[in-house]
C-alpha cells in the first residue's frame, strides 16, 4: 500500500512540475507582452501630446547617444524637427526638458528682427566643422558638441562660450529660404490689428528673400516622401513643410498670402500627378483674386511618371542620391519659366444637351491608342494589387509586358478609319495608324523625346511655353518601343494652337497625363487654358539610355 501511495505522490509531483514548466514561460511571455503594450501606449501618449515631432526607430542609422542620460543607444525616439535622440526610458524627461524648434515666437513685445541660436547637445552630423576653431566635430564616442537647429552650425564643447549662447542666429546657408519664427509672430500681430503694410518687417524688406514651401506626397515613390519631410523640417521652419496626405494643396498654399508677392518658391515632391494637383490649386488662387501671391513651382520627382520634371531639368526620378541641402541650392538657383496648361473637353456623341462634357486639365500629353491602353491595363492591375507596384523598375517591367502583349492583340487597329483629326480647324489626312499623341512637353513615356525621334530629320522646335501642341501618330506599341530606344521616328502630324479629335465609332482607350479611361464615340477639343509659373533647373536632363550609360 505504501509503495502505491509513494508512486501516486511522485506522479502528482511530476504533473505539478510539468504544469509549472508549461505555465511559467506562458505567464512570463504574457507579462512581457502586457508590459510592452503598456509601454507602447505610454510612448504613443507622449508622442501625441508633445510639441516635438517624435518618431520611434528600432535602429539608428549612425552612432547615437541619449540626450538625457548620455548612454549609447541603438534604438529609441528621435525628433524629426530638431534632431533630438533619446532612449525609451528617458523619453518623458527629454520631452519636458528640451524645447523643439519654435514655429512662431511667443510672448515677444514689439517686432523682433532676430533670435538667438537654439543649441542642441550631441549627435552632430558626421563631417561637420566647429564654427569657432574650424576642426571636425562629433569625433568622440560620447554625447558631445553642439548644433544650432536653425543655422546648422556646430561647436565643440570646449569652444562653446557664453557669448555664443546669446548671440543672434544668422539662419545659416538657407537664410534666404527660411521663414523665421519672429517674422510669423510679427505678421500674425499685424493681421490681428488689421495692418497690411508688411514692407518694413524683417526679412520681408530684404532684397534676396525667397521663402520656399515644401509640398510632399508621402504616397509617391516608395515612401521617400516620409524621409524627405523630416530632412526638410530639420533645415527649414517646420511650418514651411506640408504632407499632402494630411493637408490639401489649396489650404497649404494660403501661407503664400503671409509672404512677399512674386517671391515664394514651392518645391513639389511627388510624381507628375502631384504636380498637376498643386497647379490646379494655384489656378484656384487666381480665381480667388490672389494672383499676386502665386508661387513658382520646382519639382523633386518621386513616383513613376516624371516626364514634366524631366522636361524642366529636375530629372526622371529621385532615390535619395542628392543631399537635401543640394536640392535646396538647386531651388534657389533655378530660373523662372512659363508652362502652357491646356483644357481637354470630351463631349459624348448624342448627349450634347443631356450629359455634361468631361473636362480635364493637361500639362503633359493627351493620347488615344496603344500607350493609353497600356496605362489602362497597368492602372487596373495596380488597383487590384497596389503592393506589387512600389518599385519604379517593376512598374516599367509591367508597362513593357503590356506593350508587348498589345503587339499580339492589336486592339487599336485602323485608328485612322475610326477618328477625324483637325489642327487649328484644318482637317488632316491620316495615314495608317494605331495611336495619336498630343504633346505639350518634350519628354514622353518615361524619358523619351517623342517629337524629335531619332533626331535625323528636320522638324520644327517644340517648346512648352509657345502656346503650340505637337501632334504625332504611332503605328502601334512596337513602334512606341522603337521610338523610345531611338530606332524609329514618330509620324509627325503637325503643330497647332487648337486640336479637335472626333471618335466616330467603337470604344477606344484614352489618357490625359497618365490618367486613362475607355471612351465611346465623342469629340475631344484641346484648347489653351492658362500659364503656370515653373522653375527650370539647368542641370542635366536624363534620357533613360543616357542615365544607364552614365551608371555603367
Amino acid at each position: 500500500g505504501s509503495g502505491d501511495a509513494s508512486q501516486t505522490l511522485a506522479d502528482w509531483r511530476l504533473a505539478v512540475w510539468t504544469l509549472c514548466s508549461v505555465l511559467l514561460p506562458v505567464l512570463i511571455t504574457a507579462w512581457c507582452s502586457f508590459q510592452r503594450s503598456r509601454r507602447q501606449l505610454l510612448i504613443r501618449d507622449i508622442f501625441r501630446k508633445s510639441k516635438h515631432d517624435w518618431h520611434y526607430t528600432d535602429l539608428f542609422g549612425q552612432p547615437s547617444y541619449c540626450c538625457v542620460c548620455a548612454q549609447h543607444i541603438l534604438r529609441g525616439a528621435f525628433c524629426g524637427c530638431c534632431g533630438l535622440r533619446v532612449s525609451e526610458r528617458c523619453l518623458k524627461k527629454a520631452d519636458q526638458r528640451f524645447l523643439c524648434k519654435e514655429i512662431m515666437m511667443r510672448g515677444t513685445a514689439g517686432a523682433p528682427s532676430s533670435m538667438p541660436h537654439h543649441w542642441i547637445r550631441g549627435n552632430v552630423p558626421l563631417c561637420s566643422c566647429c564654427m569657432v576653431c574650424k576642426q571636425q566635430c562629433g569625433t568622440q564616442p560620447k554625447l558631445c558638441d553642439y548644433r544650432c537647429v536653425w543655422c546648422q552650425y556646430t561647436v565643440h564643447d570646449e569652444c562653446m562660450v557664453d557669448c555664443l549662447r546669446t548671440e543672434d542666429c544668422t539662419l545659416g546657408e538657407f537664410k534666404d529660404l527660411i521663414i523665421p519664427p519672429y517674422y510669423l509672430s510679427t505678421i500674425n500681430q499685424m493681421r490681428k490689428e488689421k495692418r497690411t503694410s508688411y514692407e518694413k518687417v524683417v526679412p520681408y524688406c530684404r532684397k534676396h528673400w525667397m521663402p520656399v514651401m515644401v509640398l510632399a506626397n508621402t504616397r509617391s515613390g516608395n515612401n521617400m516622401g516620409e524621409t524627405l519631410l523630416g530632412e526638410f523640417k530639420m533645415l527649414l521652419n517646420p511650418v514651411q513643410v506640408f504632407d499632402l496626405s494630411k493637408i490639401a494643396p489649396a489650404k497649404a498654399l494660403q501661407l503664400c498670402t503671409w509672404l512677399p508677392c512674386n517671391a515664394v518658391r514651392v518645391l513639389v515632391c511627388g510624381g507628375d500627378g502631384t504636380v498637376g494637383w498643386v497647379l490646379d490649386a494655384i489656378d484656384e488662387m487666381k480665381i480667388k483674386g490672389q494672383e499676386r501671391y502665386i508661387p513658382q513651382v520646382a519639382i523633386l520627382p518621386l513616383g513613376t511618371g516624371n516626364d514634366l520634371s524631366n522636361t524642366l531639368g529636375w530629372g526622371a526620378g529621385y532615390a535619395g542620391e542628392v543631399p537635401v541641402e543640394q536640392i535646396l541650392r538647386n531651388v534657389m538657383e533655378a530660373d523662372g519659366i512659363k508652362l502652357d496648361r491646356w483644357k481637354v473637353q470630351v463631349t459624348n456623341k448624342g448627349y450634347y444637351n443631356l450629359r455634361k462634357p468631361k473636362v480635364f486639365t493637361m500639362n503633359n500629353y493627351f493620347s488615344i491608342g496603344p500607350d493609353a491602353l497600356m496605362a489602362l491595363n497597368f492602372h487596373a492591375h495596380r488597383e487590384k494589387t497596389p503592393s506589387l507596384f512600389s518599385s519604379r523598375i517593376i512598374n516599367k517591367a509591367v508597362y513593357f509586358f503590356y506593350g508587348t502583349k498589345d503587339c499580339l492583340v492589336q486592339e487599336c487597329k485602323d485608328l485612322n478609319k475610326k477618328v477625324e483629326l483637325e489642327l487649328d480647324g484644318e482637317r488632316i489626312e491620316l495615314p495608317s495608324l494605331e495611336g495619336i499623341i498630343v504633346l505639350n512637353i518634350g519628354y514622353w513615356g518615361g524619358g523619351c523625346r517623342l517629337w524629335e525621334g531619332m533626331g535625323d530629320e528636320p522638324y520644327p522646335l517644340a517648346r512648352h511655353d509657345d502656346g503650340l501642341l505637337e501632334v504625332v501618330g504611332v503605328h502601334g506599341s512596337f513602334h512606341c518601343a522603337q521610338i523610345q530606344v531611338k530606332l524609329a521616328n514618330p509620324v509627325r502630324l503637325g503643330q497647332a494652337h487648337t486640336v479637335r479629335l472626333i471618335l466616330k465609332s467603337s470604344k477606344m482607350p484614352m489618357q490625359v497625363d497618365g490618367e486613362p479611361w475607355a471612351q465611346g464615340p465623342c469629340t475631344v477639343t484641346i484648347t489653351h487654358k492658362t500659364h503656370a509659373l515653373m522653375l527650370y533647373h539647368s542641370g542635366e536632363q536624363t534620357d533613360d539610355d543616357d542615365a544607364s550609360s552614365l551608371s555603367e
